[in-house]
C-alpha cells in the first residue's frame, strides 16, 4: 500500500511511475485506486476514456474483475483498476479476496489508498503485506506521516518504508534525517522536486531521464530487492 497522511504530497503519481518502473524490470504490475470520487490514477497512467468499468462495479457484482483491469499503453506491463468518479465505499473483505485472487496474475499489486486515515487506509491495511508512507520535507506532512506509520506499525505491516518527496535545494526542514527519526521508518528513496515529473503526470506519460527518473528507478529496484545504494546530498 502506498500511503499519506494528507493530501499533496504526490501519492498517486509516485505510485503510477513506481507501478510503471516496476514493469520496466518485467514485474507485471496491478495498481488498485481507492480514492474513491477523487480519481486521477487514469490521467497519471494515459488510460483516460479507456476505463469502463471500476473498483466499485467489481464490489458492486455488476462485472467480473478481469474487464475492470486495463493496461497502461505509457506504461507497458502496469495494469489499472481505478476508483468510481463518485460514490462507492472501499469493503476491507471484499479488497482482501480481491487482492487475494488478483496475486495468481501479477508479481506486485499496488494499492494506492486515500490521504489519511479513512477506510480507503483502513481497508488496505488489511490486505497489504508492506506499506510506503509518502511525505514531503515540511513538518506537517512529515508529522501526519508518523501518524501514518504508527497505524501501520500497530496493524502489523512487516515493513514500512518512508519515502520522501519533493525534496528540494531549500526545504521547511533542511535536515532530511529529522524527517526520517520523525516518522520513524526506514528510509527508502528520496525523489527530488520536479517539473518534469508534474509535466509527465499531467500529459500521462513516463519519466525517462533525469535525476528524478534516476531516483524513482533506485526505488523500484530497492522494492524488487536490489541492494542500491542510497545516496541523499
Amino acid at each position: 500500500m502506498i500511503a499519506s497522511g494528507k493530501g499533496g504530497t504526490g501519492k498517486s503519481t509516485l505510485a503510477v511511475h513506481l507501478g510503471g518502473r516496476l514493469a520496466a524490470h518485467g514485474r507485471r504490475v496491478l495498481l488498485v485506486e481507492l480514492d474513491s470520487g477523487l480519481r486521477s490514477v487514469d490521467l497519471i497512467a494515459g488510460v483516460c476514456g479507456r476505463t469502463v468499468y471500476d473498483l466499485e462495479d467489481i464490489f458492486s457484482g455488476r462485472c467480473d474483475p478481469d474487464k475492470a483491469v486495463v493496461e497502461s499503453p505509457a506504461f507497458p506491463g502496469l495494469f489499472l483498476i481505478s476508483a468510481p468518479y463518485s460514490g462507492g465505499c472501499i469493503r476491507p473483505e471484499q479488497l482482501r479476496l480481491l487482492t487475494g485472487r488478483m496475486a495468481a496474475s501479477f508479481d506486485y499489486i499496488l494499492l494506492d489508498t486515500a490521504a489519511g486515515l479513512g477506510e480507503a487506509f483502513t481497508a488496505a491495511e488489511g490486505a497489504a503485506s508492506a506499506a510506503l508512507v509518502v511525505t514531503t520535507p515540511d513538518p506537517v506532512t512529515v508529522r501526519d506521516g508518523r501518524i501514518v506509520a504508527d497505524s501501520l506499525f500497530e496493524a502489523g505491516i512487516p515493513r514500512v518504508r518512508l519515502l520522501l518527496n519533493r525534496v528540494a535545494e531549500r526545504n521547511p526542514i533542511r535536515d532530511l534525517d529529522e524527517c526520517i527519526d520523525t516518522v520513524g521508518a526506514q528510509l527508502i528513496g528520496v525523489v527530488p522536486e520536479s517539473a518534469a515529473l508534474a509535466a509527465a503526470a499531467a500529459e500521462g506519460r513516463p519519466l525517462t531521464e533525469g535525476r528524478c527518473g534516476a531516483a524513482l528507478d533506485n526505488i523500484a529496484r530497492r522494492i524488487i530487492g536490489e541492494e542500491v545504494p542510497l545516496a541523499v546530498r
